[in-house]
């Protein structure tokens, strides 16, 4: 439930502040009390670990958790930084857990769970703290570097991984890349010869057999592993934009990735472009061109803030309303997915508001515009 007092909110913050969302793209919380150097690197997406709690809560997100967060696990609402770590660890991260993810009320999460899955909930343990239905979305260079650990062959490489991949998402709902991060967005969209993968393939598991770490970064390998996805046609999540400093922004611009996107398109591919920040509008602009293509602005929204609204806000200037869905891309910590659902609500709330206020909308069209986002967009593009 929102923690907005309902009296005070337009037709469509009222209606988005009772609608159970569907998140189409997540990560499970942790299972246990974090320390502090460990929240403090949750809480921020750089993977410089701040100095203190104090520093890691200095920003857009930290005053939103101490804001929102705090008061519903029984501390005072702008709480210091200090503090609220305190009172979090006190309260024990089960009772964290359990009161943030039902106050951030989602009925279905599609869980990416390529990403330190060791250290967090996986589909079933989310299934059991939320109480809520859990589907798997399966990362593709996930998969290739537990098969590169396993022992696969320059020769067998290309088989193994098609073999793994269908192995791995028989039962998901969709894939993601996180190319964006390995070469950028700016690559060759061709499908590459059984030859070239086999070479690349060779060079590669030399390297992970002399340095002992398996990260997929060779062009050829990254376009094999998207093109053995593309042909599950199951849905494509593509990492765009904000992200640690592991990527170059500047070449995580979805407008990179046009050529892929148009022979997507003639596959009847989904292509769902997550994040998106600051490439929103971008973002907005393929979704209008191309029948394939949907965004969200998850993450960008927790971190944002106070101002998250302001970007919400800009993905309705291009994209068609039935193109745009909603996310958390929340990781570890559940204060990140109840911010999520919270400031989403929040801000589409008042923006459609605004929009009936000033009579540019039908309270009619508000309110079917925050259901399709919220909720059913994500189900029509991902065919559930």
């Amino acid at each position: 439930m929102s923690t907005n007092n309902s009296s005070h909110l337009g037709p469509a913050s009222e209606y988005l502040a009772e609608l159970s969302l569907v998140d189409h793209h997540v990560h499970g919380v942790v299972r246990d009390n974090p320390t502090a150097e460990a929240f403090s690197n949750m809480i921020t997406e750089s993977d410089r670990t701040p100095k203190s709690i104090e520093v890691a809560l200095n920003s857009q997100v930290g005053f939103a958790v101490r804001r929102w967060a705090a008061p519903l696990i029984g501390a005072p609402a702008h709480i210091s930084a200090d503090d609220y770590f305190k009172h979090r660890i006190s309260v024990g991260s089960e009772f964290v857990n359990s009161t943030l993810l039902k106050a951030a009320n989602i009925r279905h999460y599609f869980l990416e769970t390529g990403y330190r899955g060791d250290e967090i909930h996986g589909v079933e343990g989310m299934r059991a703290v939320t109480g809520s239905t859990v589907s798997e979305i399966i990362r593709i260079e996930s998969v290739a570097e537990a098969l590169a650990r396993s022992g696969s062959s320059a020769a067998t490489f290309a088989a193994d991984f098609v073999n793994a991949l269908a192995t791995a998402s028989k039962n998901a709902i969709g894939l993601k890349s996180i190319v964006a991060y390995r070469i950028g967005l700016d690559f060759d969209p061709t499908r590459p010869t059984a030859k070239e993968v086999e070479a690349a393939a060779g060079r590669w598991l030399k390297e992970v057999e002399t340095t002992g770490i398996a990260r997929v970064a060779d062009p050829v390998l990254i376009r094999f592993l998207i093109w053995t996805g593309a042909d599950l046609r199951l849905p494509f999540q593509f990492h765009i934009g904000y992200g640690d400093p592991d990527l170059n922004l500047h070449k995580c611009d979805p407008l990179l990735m046009t050529d892929l996107i148009r022979a997507f398109e003639k596959l009847e591919i989904p292509i769902l472009l997550l994040h998106t920040y600051p490439y929103q509008r971008n973002a907005g602009y393929l979704a209008q061109m191309f029948n394939n293509v949907y965004l969200d602005v998850g993450l960008a929204i927790n971190y944002s803030g106070a101002r998250s609204g302001a970007i919400i806000a800009e993905t309705l200037e291009l994209a068609p309303f039935h193109k745009i869905l909603f996310s958390s891309d929340a990781w570890g910590l559940s204060e990140l997915t109840f911010l999520g659902a919270h400031l989403f609500r929040r801000g589409l709330g008042r923006t459609l508001d605004s929009f009936v206020t000033d009579d540019e909308w039908s309270e009619s069209d508000a309110i079917k515009v925050a259901k399709a986002i919220g909720h059913d967009n994500a189900l029509a593009a991902y065919r559930l």
